[in-house]
């Protein structure tokens, strides 16, 4: 194999394929990068057993050829390269890499170990790369993160006609986004539950530039999976396969009173109370016509407090939140004003955006929070 490919060119692209990369891979072809050089082209790929990344760009190829090399190495090797054109090329059992007066050798793994990607399932629609980027975001962060309960470490991906529903928590926050997209067909119906981390990270590295196309199948084995494409890029991930849990009744009926504060306000008073609280000790946050209160720390304790302008609609409140997850749903919020609506101090609130102090209330994002019990 013999081709000369620009430098950035290959970073990227070896950044995007490597990106997943496991750091202690069951066996050692998993932590390769598989180089397939043929008729103009260069096509990157990894895969291990879960998730799979496939990348092509274009490359003067001299002698077409397959090489399995490191995938971490080569991608920190192609980001330290100079900005020259590389020359890349198979000698026996070894890859060489010259850019400008630099030259590394690494050894090669057995292609013949490497197991086959799996093929991407038949194209379901496509949504706008921003728009995706941002709901992935919204909603990934309430996603769960104790493996011994792996159906909550999923997003819960509803396809219905021309809208996607994103939902996922933890038990203690609960995120939901619906967006619309431009389906295949558009009567479809499909439910899926696609590990939050591997959607993270896939909407981040698709970047918002461009549509990204959706695919929805059935592998042979009957194990679901999910594929991801942008341009030149494409990525599939195994689907979680069990039962979500039913969490529709968490959603406050009927909210009682609502107030509205503005976001940016929010974020840095919560910040500032935040740093005399100790682990697990909430914000409280007392709302009056046309005031929040929020401390912080009481007793013997370090204390906070300050006070910010709010509209209250409704009696007098006062409710206690984690502070992390109250500045992790603000910052998901992307509106000016944030509107926490009520029922009582032990029910979830919940938290959406709107674009004016006075205005609706924006549905599309909806952040539902679990209040931390005061004492007495």
């Amino acid at each position: 194999m013999k081709f000369r490919v620009d430098r950035d060119v290959l970073a990227e692209a070896v950044t995007w394929a490597a990106r997943g990369l496991p750091t202690r891979p069951p066996v050692p072809v998993l932590a390769g990068v598989l180089l397939e050089a043929d008729a103009g082209s260069l096509c990157l790929s990894a895969f291990d057993y879960e998730v799979s990344a496939r990348v092509s760009v274009a490359a003067d190829v001299h002698e077409a050829g397959t090489v399995l090399v490191s995938g971490r190495l080569l991608a920190e090797i192609a980001r330290n390269l100079p900005p020259q054109p590389v020359d890349v090329v198979t000698e026996a059992n070894k890859v060489s890499l010259t850019c400008g007066a630099s030259r590394f050798t690494l050894l090669t793994m057995p292609v013949e170990d490497y197991p086959a990607l799996p093929q991407m399932p038949q194209s379901t629609g496509s949504v706008a790369g921003d728009v995706f980027t941002l709901a992935v975001s919204q909603v990934s962060i309430a996603a769960g993160r104790d493996d011994t309960l792996p159906i909550l470490t999923s997003v819960r991906v509803e396809i219905e006609g021309s809208t996607i529903t994103m939902l996922a928590t933890d038990r203690y926050r609960l995120a939901m986004r619906t967006l619309t997209w431009n389906p295949d067909q558009s009567d479809g119906s499909v439910v899926a539950l696609v590990p939050a981390r591997t959607l993270s990270d896939t909407a981040r590295a698709l970047g918002a530039s461009a549509d990204v196309q959706l695919a929805l199948g059935r592998t042979g084995g009957g194990e679901g999976l999910i594929g991801f494409q942008a341009g030149q890029r494409r990525t599939t991930s195994r689907l979680l396969d069990g039962e979500y849990p039913k969490v529709s009744s968490i959603f406050p009926s009927a909210p009682q009173l609502y107030a509205v504060v503005q976001t940016a306000s929010l974020v840095e008073a919560v910040k500032r109370v935040a740093l005399v609280a100790e682990r697990n000790t909430p914000v409280r946050l007392r709302f009056t016509p046309d005031l929040l209160s929020i401390e912080a720390g009481q007793g013997e304790d370090a204390q906070a407090s300050e006070t910010i302008e709010a509209t209250l609609n409704g009696e007098e409140f006062e409710i206690a939140f984690n502070p992390q997850y109250l500045l992790e749903g603000l910052a998901a919020l992307h509106q000016p004003w944030a509107r926490l609506a009520f029922t009582v101090p032990t029910k979830p609130a919940l938290l959406t955006g709107q674009g004016e102090p006075d205005g609706a209330a924006q549905d599309s994002f909806q952040y539902v929070l679990m209040p931390v019990r005061l004492a007495g």
